[in-house]
C-alpha cells in the first residue's frame, strides 16, 4: 500500500473532502499512474451529486494523465516513466463487442483483483475504474495510451474523455460524410470538440446551439459555422434557415432530457440524433416516432466517442501538433487539488471549457 490525497465524497451533494487514503500496488495487468492532471468533468460532478446513484465513499474523476510510476505483472508495451494518458475505458480484449471493435461497451464487468482504494480499512470506490481525483492511480493496461509527445499533462488530460467524446461521436457514431450539416446542442467542452470534429471531417455547416451567447462565440471560433440561442421561441426553426433544411445528424451533448425532446425537431429527412449528453438516472423523454419513421430519422446512443484509445487519440494528437486542432485553448483554468471543490462549483456555472486539478508530480529520471 502506498498512501495519497484524494478528494472523497462521503455524501451525495456535500463537498469533497480531501483525505490521505491508501492505494494498493498494481497486480497482474495493471500500471500505478502518478497524475500530472486530472480535468473536471461533469460526469464527475452528476456522479458526485447523486444523478446516477453508487455507493459511498467514493473518489471520482476519469480524466486524467501522468506518467507510469510502478507496473504489474504481464503489462506489455508500457514501461516505468512512460508519459501516458488514463481513460475511463476498461476492455477484456475478448468479449464480442471488444472483438468487433468496440470496447467502449466491453461486456466484462467484472473485478479482477481486490478493492484498489482504502481509509482506515474501508472500501473506498474507485469510481468509472479511475478514481483520479487523487494523486496516483492503479489501473488496468487497458486503459491507458502512450504519449509519444511532451504535449503538457493539463491539456494530454483532456484526450481521455471530452476530446475524445465529441470528435469520436462525429468520425466514429455519426461517421459524418463531407458536405454534411450539423447541429451540436451543449458548447461545452464535448461539443467544442464535436465541432471541431465536424469540422476536420468536412461538415458544410455547423450550426451550435447553446443558452449562452458567449459560449456561441466560443464555438465559432472552434469551427462552428453559425450559432443559435437556445432560448429563442423555436430555435430547431432558426438553424433550418441558415442551413436551408434539416441538419443531416444532430449531436445532444447535455445531460438534459428536455433537449432530447426537441432535437429531433432540428433534423431533415433521413437525418439522425446522436446522443452523448447523459440525463440523470430515471429522467424520461419525449417524441413522436410516427415522425421519425415517416422520414427515415432515428437516434443512436455513443459512448466515450465508440473510440478505440490506442488508434484515436494517436491521430488526434498528430492534428494538433499540426495545427489542425485546438486543445490548449479547452482549458479554462488549472487549480489545485485543495481547490477541487471551488473548480467544481465554477464548473457548474456554465461557463468554463473545462478546469483542470494540476499535481506536482516528480517524475523519476
Amino acid at each position: 500500500m502506498v498512501k495519497i490525497k484524494a478528494a472523497v465524497c462521503h455524501e451525495f451533494g456535500a463537498p469533497l473532502k480531501i483525505e490521505t487514503i491508501d492505494l494498493r500496488e498494481p497486480i497482474t495487468g495493471e500500471v500505478e499512474v502518478t497524475l500530472g492532471a486530472v480535468a473536471v468533468c461533469h460526469s464527475d460532478i452528476s456522479f458526485a451529486d447523486g444523478d446516477w446513484g453508487g455507493d459511498l465513499p467514493a473518489v471520482y474523476g476519469h480524466e486524467a494523465a501522468g506518467f507510469i510510476s510502478k507496473i504489474g505483472d504481464a503489462v506489455k508495451g508500457f514501461e516505468t516513466g512512460d508519459r501516458v494518458v488514463v481513460t475511463l475505458i476498461k476492455s477484456c480484449g475478448n468479449c464480442n463487442n471488444c472483438s468487433e471493435g468496440n470496447p467502449t461497451i466491453c461486456e466484462d464487468n467484472s473485478n479482477a483483483g481486490p478493492p484498489i482504494l482504502s481509509l482506515k480499512g474501508k472500501t473506498i470506490q474507485q469510481v468509472m475504474n479511475c478514481g483520479a481525483f487523487a494523486e496516483k492511480v492503479v489501473v488496468d493496461q487497458s486503459q491507458i495510451v502512450k504519449l509519444n509527445t511532451d504535449l503538457n499533462l493539463a491539456t494530454a488530460s483532456l484526450l481521455a474523455c471530452g476530446v475524445i467524446t465529441g470528435i469520436g461521436a462525429v468520425v466514429n457514431a455519426a461517421k459524418l460524410r463531407p458536405g454534411q450539416d450539423v447541429v451540436v446542442i451543449g458548447a461545452g467542452g464535448v461539443g467544442l470538440n464535436a465541432i471541431q470534429g465536424a469540422r476536420i471531417a468536412g461538415a458544410r455547416r455547423i450550426v451550435a446551439v447553446d443558452t449562452n451567447d458567449d459560449k456561441l462565440a466560443i464555438a465559432k471560433e472552434f469551427g462552428a459555422t453559425d450559432g443559435v440561442l437556445a432560448t429563442e421561441k423555436s430555435p430547431w426553426r432558426i438553424a433550418k434557415s441558415l442551413v436551408g433544411r434539416g441538419a443531416d445528424i444532430v449531436f445532444v451533448t447535455v445531460g438534459n432530457s428536455s433537449v432530447y425532446d426537441i432535437a429531433p425537431r432540428y433534423l431533415g429527412y433521413g437525418g439522425k440524433v446522436v446522443m452523448v449528453g447523459m440525463p440523470k438516472t430515471g429522467d424520461k423523454s419525449v417524441y413522436e416516432p410516427v415522425m421519425m419513421a415517416a422520414v427515415s430519422q432515428g437516434m443512436i446512443g455513443s459512448k466515450m466517442g465508440d473510440v478505440i484509445i490506442k488508434r484515436d487519440i494517436p491521430w488526434i494528437v498528430d492534428l494538433y501538433e499540426q495545427g489542425r486542432l485546438k486543445l490548449d485553448e479547452l482549458v479554462s483554468k488549472t487549480w489545485t487539488l485543495d481547490q477541487i471543490n471551488e473548480a467544481i462549483a465554477d464548473t457548474k456555472l456554465g461557463s468554463a471549457k473545462r478546469n483542470v486539478i494540476v499535481f506536482e508530480a516528480k517524475q523519476a529520471s
